[in-house]
């Protein structure tokens, strides 16, 4: 780990950044701990501590398996030097303790110490639970780390693990702005304190709740989660060296070679060029993890909204009627740039002649395939949540509308103003470096205009609520004629300029691979 000075200078930097931004915590944190051991209130200060805790020990058992890590110690590397299992869990586990967030949780961890030095006894559990603390700490970092190097060595299964890391951050944001609605100043306290009644109870808050426990003199509560967080560092020390012991004779895992009978979707969709780009565009949004991990990242932000809005005081009926509709505005704004997914392979549509209205409709054949069933499903499902069947047409009608907008505005976009995007075979996350201000503006402008032209039979739902129910029976002739009208006008804009721009489209093809 020494060797971690002998790089190049900006790693060297970099590591040096990461210790004096340690130290910085540590100073602050320190200070902080040893000027709380003057504060009364003994139970606010338990309260805050086993939350602030049960935090950091969640912070070593998962960010590895969201983010995963380039493990140095992996226990694998160690395979060929003939150490018993039980020598090298051992060696691995102290080792662990060398290191920024070690260092920092150990001195900070040891700051608890004078916090809850009160009284003999309360000063030697104390003492007790920082040895816990810190071995709990270390041990589920190297178990989550280890897992996290072992399971993801694929390529494909560090993207799953991004996905996943990308949901779990989705899925704590309301909890993030619900949090950020508590009058902290007049229910701060009561709070966090709820929050630390049944934390102290569990494996994350239990070794920290113990001082904070016997201080208040409730010994018995005290001993009981002392033996709880006595009991989850043996479990898992027992993890660790069953782990070792497991990696040590197992190969790295890599992607599975999937042997695939038949044609899939180009012998369902059997016919000339339009029929072949839908196969191969389906095919794509099936096996491209470039294409995938938008589709499940789809419907997390009209859940994200939803909360918001509830959380802000908007009625649940009415905050109902938005996910449909922003799940079909991120559907078909999906092939905005599909061009540039393409990359080079863009040569073989200018080659064969292939027309400009095989492949914008060929390409607009997922969304649609996807959109149907969301459009039918989802509309019945928010009028029942709504609460009166009316509102079925006008949903149904808004949805589809704002689907077919996106998809006749996004055949014109990826012909006119294609920009770099990720190339075939690399990883859903990398982004391109020649990506800029070009790039932020197709978006911006592409999406908004789907908003836009679709901002009518919106104002028509609007109406229909506040106004007169006469509205809404405006609103589903509206979207059949925007909707339609906006497809067909794309397809004939975007097939028009497809035809004239074929050499530009190569042109930007090759600059970019």
């Amino acid at each position: 780990m020494g060797n971690a000075f002998r790089r190049s200078p900006w790693q060297v930097f970099g590591l040096v950044i990461g210790l004096l931004y340690g130290l910085a915590i540590t100073i602050v944190v320190v200070g902080v701990l040893f000027a709380a051991r003057l504060i009364p209130d003994v139970s606010s200060l338990h309260s805050v501590l086993v939350v602030i805790g049960s935090i950091v020990v969640a912070g070593f058992a998962v960010l590895p398996l969201i983010f995963g890590v380039d493990d140095t110690l992996d226990p694998r590397k160690f395979a060929l030097f003939g150490l018993p299992n039980r020598q090298l869990s051992t060696g691995l586990a102290l080792a662990a303790l060398i290191g920024i967030p070690s260092v920092v949780l150990i001195v900070c961890t040891f700051a608890t110490i004078v916090t809850w030095s009160r009284d003999p006894g309360t000063t030697l559990l104390a003492v007790i639970s920082f040895a816990v603390i810190v071995a709990t700490c270390v041990l589920v970092g190297r178990v989550t780390t280890t897992l996290a190097s072992f399971l993801f060595s694929s390529r494909r299964s560090r993207e799953f693990g991004g996905v996943v890391g990308i949901i779990v951050i989705v899925l704590l944001a309301p909890v993030a702005f619900l949090l950020l609605t508590i009058d902290w100043g007049r229910d701060g306290l009561s709070t966090v304190t709820g929050f630390a009644s049944w934390l102290a109870w569990t494996p994350l808050g239990a070794a920290w709740s113990v001082p904070g426990e016997a201080a208040q003199g409730d010994w018995g509560a005290a001993i009981l989660q002392l033996l709880i967080a006595l009991a989850t560092l043996g479990l898992l020390w027992v993890a660790w060296n069953a782990l070792v012991a497991k990696v040590l004779v197992t190969p790295s895992r890599e992607a599975e070679a999937r042997a695939y009978a038949g044609l899939g979707w180009f012998g369902r969709l059997r016919g000339g060029p339009t029929a072949a780009i839908a196969a191969r565009s389906m095919t794509y949004w099936a096996r491209d993890p470039r294409y995938w991990v938008s589709l499940v990242l789809i419907p997390l932000v009209p859940a994200f909204v939803i909360v918001a809005l509830t959380l802000g005081g908007i009625p649940a009926h009415y905050a109902s009627l938005v996910p449909l509709p922003l799940v079909c505005l991120f559907l078909g704004w999906t092939i905005h740039n599909d061009v540039a997914f393409d990359n080079t392979a863009i040569w073989l549509h200018v080659v064969s002649g292939t027309r400009g209205v095989a492949d914008r409709v060929g390409r607009m054949f997922p969304p649609i395939l996807l959109g149907i069933p969301v459009i039918a499903i989802g509309s019945i499902v928010t009028a029942a949540v709504f609460g009166d069947w009316v509102i079925l047409p006008t949903v149904a009608s808004l949805s589809g509308a704002i689907l077919l907008i996106g998809i006749g505005l996004s055949s014109v976009a990826s012909v006119l103003f294609p920009y770099p995007a990720t190339k075939p075979g690399d990883s859903a996350f990398a982004q391109p470096q020649t990506s800029g201000a070009s790039a932020a503006l197709a978006q911006a402008l592409s999406f908004f205009a789907i908003v836009v032209l679709a901002s009518p039979i919106i104002v028509f739902l609007v109406l229909g609520l506040t106004v007169s129910p006469v509205w809404l029976s405006v609103a589903p002739v509206a979207g059949v004629v925007l909707g339609f009208g906006c497809l067909f006008g794309g397809l004939y804009l975007g097939a028009w300029a497809y035809n004239r721009r074929q050499p530009e489209l190569m042109a930007f093809a090759n600059r970019n691979d």
